[in-house]
């Protein structure tokens, strides 16, 4: 079911965690000199079809952008109306994500301006991808995996847009200043390293030096200035609320609890807690029995919200270790305090580098789309097959020491316990623990964690008597309606290798 061809290029099918060791050399991108740019250091071009000229952009190239704004994004849409205009066709269009304020761009994988989308899929170009009316086939990698593919060749950009909330005429920029300030730039950092060309586009253009710069000048090509790179207010993307249903309450409590009675909180440890309103719930219930046991954890794996940042600002947490921000508390604390620390994939998740933060995370808690009786997991697609979600760092995130999926029994009558997921995201023997308001199942490799809370009082189950009762109540679900015979898109795994296929939804 994995094809060993996408797009043209070879693939290599998924052979096990650990088991792909890479061979090689890094990609490199070409040598400039400083020559052939200004000796003033303006590098500012009048507008974003001047700089794509420049760049020399044609047909079939790849182009990449970031999603640090989110769904406030603005500067990706009037991209590709410039390139739109400037007849060019056939674009690999590389995101770190979409949003569904990129639905404006579903016109141009019609008429074939974007031949397809290598980048995690949210909303609506997820839903056109699944019917099947991409041109190409769409790769969905997490956010380490995408490093990985610039960083091993197995990607080559040639422009990379980065959207700069603040940026000065050499192109040094950040993300922490400015009226569209959205945090760090960290997802377009490799971006700026290997790419054959680079535009920084802004619409606060200060004079020299920007300070501090995530982005170094000495990487990009072109300063564009423009109106309005987005909206940093929907950075936010209605994930960030606590929730305030009971059954997820329970859910955040139970794993409030268990990370306690595991032994996982103790003095210097460490989580990743990422958006939605069960994770940030959990945040809450944490940070109150930290407070009551007076434990501090040495850093924060964020996604960071307030909840977060009410952590590290009230001396519970050394560090936030940020990966993107996802309110605009987060924002204030990067800029303000020098403990909340701008990081990159290629730090935090980069699977071939020399080892990354994730491992040395002592939990994650994490979501789900799905999670069956192997605890295998998925979180790209639903039960009816249509892809509406990416990956993130999700799959990066599996390697902490204790893996926690935070997830309802099921939703809207539709079981999330299932005996086999639609879409395999990541494998079972990675996920350790799976909290659900019905019961919390406990992967039966994972010993130590079941000792450790034998006489918890917390209410341990197995998955398969959690999938069994949820069937009772909701009923088997029914297997999407797929053609088998075309995959629209493929899932990485974060090594690079092809973890699994999603079909063709067939529509009612």
């Amino acid at each position: 079911m994995i094809p060993t061809t996408v797009n043209g290029l070879k693939q290599i099918p998924y052979k096990g965690v650990g088991k792909y060791k890479p061979k090689g050399f890094k990609a490199k991108p070409p040598i400039r000199s400083c020559t052939d740019y200004p000796a003033d250091g303006n590098k500012v071009v009048k507008n974003l079809r001047e700089a794509l000229k420049r760049c020399g952009i044609k047909n079939g190239m790849t182009i990449s952008t970031h999603h640090h704004l989110r769904d406030g994004d603005a500067m990706t849409n009037l991209l590709f109306d410039t390139i739109k205009s400037m007849g060019i066709r056939n674009i690999r269009w590389f995101p770190s994500a979409s949003f569904p304020c990129h639905k404006h761009l579903i016109k141009y994988l019609e008429d074939g301006t974007i031949h397809h989308i290598e980048g995690s899929m949210n909303g609506p170009l997820g839903r056109f991808t699944s019917l099947g009316k991409m041109k190409g086939v769409g790769v969905l990698r997490s956010h380490g995996g995408r490093y990985q593919s610039v960083q091993d060749g197995e990607v080559h950009i040639d422009i990379a847009v980065i959207s700069a909330p603040t940026a000065d005429p050499f192109g040094n920029a950040n993300g922490v200043t400015g009226p569209a300030a959205c945090g760090l730039l960290g997802f377009a950092l490799g971006d700026s390293e290997y790419a054959d060309r680079v535009i920084a586009v802004t619409d606060n253009l200060i004079p020299f030096p920007c300070v501090p710069w995530q982005i170094q000048g000495n990487n990009v090509d072109f300063v564009v200035k423009i109106d309005s790179i987005g909206d940093p207010t929907k950075i936010v993307s209605g994930t960030t609320q606590v929730t305030k249903s009971p059954d997820r309450l329970l859910i955040a409590e139970y794993v409030a609890r268990f990370i306690e009675e595991a032994g996982i909180m103790k003095e210097g440890f460490s989580m990743q807690a990422g958006a939605g309103g069960t994770n940030l719930a959990f945040a809450v219930y944490l940070h109150e029995r930290m407070k009551e046991k007076n434990i501090k954890a040495r850093f924060i794996r964020g996604g960071s919200t307030k909840y977060l940042v009410d952590m590290l600002e009230e001396g519970y947490a050394d560090y936030i270790l940020d990966g993107q921000t996802f309110d605009l508390e987060g924002v204030r604390s990067m800029r303000d305090n020098p403990n909340h620390i701008n990081t990159s994939p290629f730090t935090s998740y980069n699977y071939h580098g020399k080892g990354n933060f994730s491992t040395m995370v002592d939990t994650a808690v994490l979501g789900a789309t799905e999670v069956d009786i192997n605890f295998n997991a998925n979180v790209v697609t639903h039960s009816d097959g249509y892809l509406l979600h990416g990956i993130g760092g999700w799959q990066n995130c599996l390697f902490s020491k204790c893996t926690i999926l935070a997830v309802p029994s099921f939703r809207d009558r539709i079981p999330v316990i299932v005996k086999e997921v639609t879409t395999l995201c990541g494998p079972g023997e990675l996920i350790d623990v799976i909290i659900t308001e019905r019961g919390i199942a406990i992967n039966p490799k994972r010993k130590d964690l079941i000792h450790a809370v034998k006489n918890s009082g917390l209410p341990i189950k197995s998955i398969k008597d959690i999938q069994e009762e949820v069937y009772k109540i909701c009923g088997e679900p029914q297997k999407p309606k797929v053609n088998k015979n075309k995959v629209v898109a493929i899932i990485k795994w974060v090594d690079g290798t092809v973890l699994d296929s999603v079909f063709q939804v067939v529509s009612k």
